[in-house]
């Protein structure tokens, strides 16, 4: 059986660490190894972004930022974040050079932010050429039919977001719905969320390096289930004063926030389980209603503190009611007719009898 040089170099790490060997006191050896690893250049885009999602990636805590730009994410696969706007030391000319360069070999598309396409997409610019800034929309669609893969990071990359919201003056969609417009069909995932959860990014790089698109299952929307799967109400830890009808009508209750415009019981993520800030805390643990995120809708028309529509949990018909209507109606249901029918028929039968009695009381005086 035929062997390949990067698999009979794999075989030869593993027996020399199995007997203590260290292979790369060996230049050479050094040398064969780096050139046995598969490089996957990421090209991150910054559109309409605020770079939140980059900071959270930079908190990023097991593997750590450093093991995600400079060693390998999984064995044998090294990540090269090859151009992004926040992290690289080139900047101007040098800086764009480089992207066209990394794009000549197949590379791992993200973008952050939405793409806006008002007045041809100067809203929001990446570079120069010939003195006038290069619209967001051309890189976008530039790259995005070269990539083996794209990763629409962040709510407002994955459905517009923020800046899609209300009035709109800046055009932005996301990226589903431009690529849509541009009939580009290379193959998309998006990682919702303000901002995004690092782990959300680095396991789903992982997946695909591993085993390619086809191992990353999404959802009609395009998230990946193994962290979009579950409502944030199936994990919230005040799951039980929802079930028991136990709801806080102001931030300092201790109770479901539900009616302060909680969305947990229509947002998917697995929030509750992963945490953010190296997992310390999340919205709900942190007293604030889930603000839904991860949802399309986001951030929602209207206040974000109202109530959204639920759709697949109510609390049980044995417990109180969410909302609580006081003002009763008269019934005139056939039964509640029927019991007034009768009281007045009753009282009517009593009256007269009263009224024989009176009667028959007079005739006696008179005889």
């Amino acid at each position: 059986m035929a062997i390949s040089r990067r698999n009979f170099l794999k075989v030869s790490a593993g027996s020399a660490a199995a007997i203590g060997v260290n292979l790369f006191d060996n230049p050479t050896l050094r040398s064969a190894f780096a050139d046995a690893i598969k490089e996957t250049p990421i090209i991150w885009l910054a559109a309409g972004a605020c770079s939140g999602c980059s900071v959270s990636l930079l908190n990023s805590l097991s593997p750590r930022i450093q093991d995600v730009l400079l060693d390998q994410v999984i064995p044998g696969h090294h990540t090269e974040m090859a151009w992004h706007p926040t992290i690289m030391a080139a900047s101007g000319d040098l800086a764009m050079e480089h992207m066209y360069k990394v794009e000549e070999k197949p590379f791992i598309l993200v973008v952050e932010g939405s793409v806006g396409r008002a007045e041809n997409g100067t809203y929001m610019e990446v570079g120069e050429r010939n003195g006038h800034g290069i619209p967001i929309t051309e890189h976008v669609e530039r790259l995005g039919k070269k990539a083996i893969a794209v990763l629409a990071v962040g709510s407002c990359a994955a459905y517009g977001g923020i800046n899609k919201a209300n009035m709109n003056p800046s055009d932005s969609v996301g990226v589903g719905e431009f690529f849509k417009e541009k009939n580009i069909s290379t193959p998309l995932i998006n990682l919702p969320g303000c901002a995004v959860h690092p782990d959300w990014f680095v396991s789903t790089v992982a997946a695909i390096l591993l085993g390619g698109l086809e191992a990353v299952k999404v959802d009609e929307l395009g998230r990946p289930l193994m962290h979009y799967k579950k409502l944030i109400h199936d994990n919230c830890p005040l799951r039980g004063h929802f079930d028991a009808g136990r709801f806080a009508e102001k931030f300092s209750d201790e109770f479901c926030l539900y009616k302060l415009g909680c969305k947990g019981p229509v947002t998917h993520s697995n929030c509750a389980e992963k945490r953010f800030n190296s997992g310390t805390n999340w919205c709900i643990e942190n007293r604030h209603p889930c603000i839904g995120c991860t949802e399309p809708e986001f951030p929602y028309e209207g206040s974000m503190h109202d109530k959204v529509q639920l759709q697949q949990v109510t609390p049980p018909a044995a417990y109180p009611p969410i909302s609580t209507e006081h003002k009763q109606g008269v019934d005139f249901t056939p039964t509640y007719g029927a019991l007034a029918g009768l009281a007045v028929g009753a009282a009517g039968m009593n009256m007269l009898k009263k009224g024989d009695n009176g009667d028959q009381g007079d005739l006696d005086e008179k005889e």
